[in-house]
């Protein structure tokens, strides 16, 4: 699957090790999201982030969940030199990603779907904010700030 090259800039930007020398990102993906459709993915900083936030978590069942989903149920992955990267055949039926997956951009991370559930989801979400966004959805900002 080709990646987009603003993906891949910013899977750079994120994986300390690539260099000019070392050019080609490392980067890590998630599926281990209880009843998530898609694969998660995360920059190697970022995915450091969320694993030094559950070492400074209690132990105890919240954490226990957090490392099952985010180190037992995820693996590293690489961009190769022609922009690509190879989506395990168990991952690929795990997720029911046929002939066509997508990735979608999400904030610090970006997702890999398969089209047709994706494009489902799209119409889900659509008709949802006909009737619960305001016509500007930036007035939500407002909203979470005064929480």
């Amino acid at each position: 699957m080709s990646i987009p090259s603003s993906f891949r800039d910013v899977l750079r930007a994120g994986d300390p090790e690539c260099t000019a020398e070392k050019a080609l990102p490392n980067f890590v993906m998630v599926y281990g999201i209880p009843d998530a459709p898609y694969i998660e993915c995360f920059t190697i900083d970022e995915i450091e982030s969320i694993e030094e936030q559950i070492e400074a978590m209690d132990y105890g069942d919240e954490r226990d969940l957090l490392e099952e989903i985010y180190s037992s149920n995820a693996s590293e992955a690489n961009v190769d030199n022609t922009g690509r990267i190879v989506i395990p055949a168990k991952l690929r039926e795990q997720f029911g990603i046929g002939s066509e997956a997508m990735m979608v951009a999400s904030l610090n991370r970006f997702r890999i779907w398969d089209a047709e559930a994706y494009d489902a989801e799209k119409a889900r979400r659509t008709a949802q904010m006909k009737t619960d966004v305001p016509r500007n959805p930036l007035q939500l900002l407002n909203k979470s700030r005064e929480e």
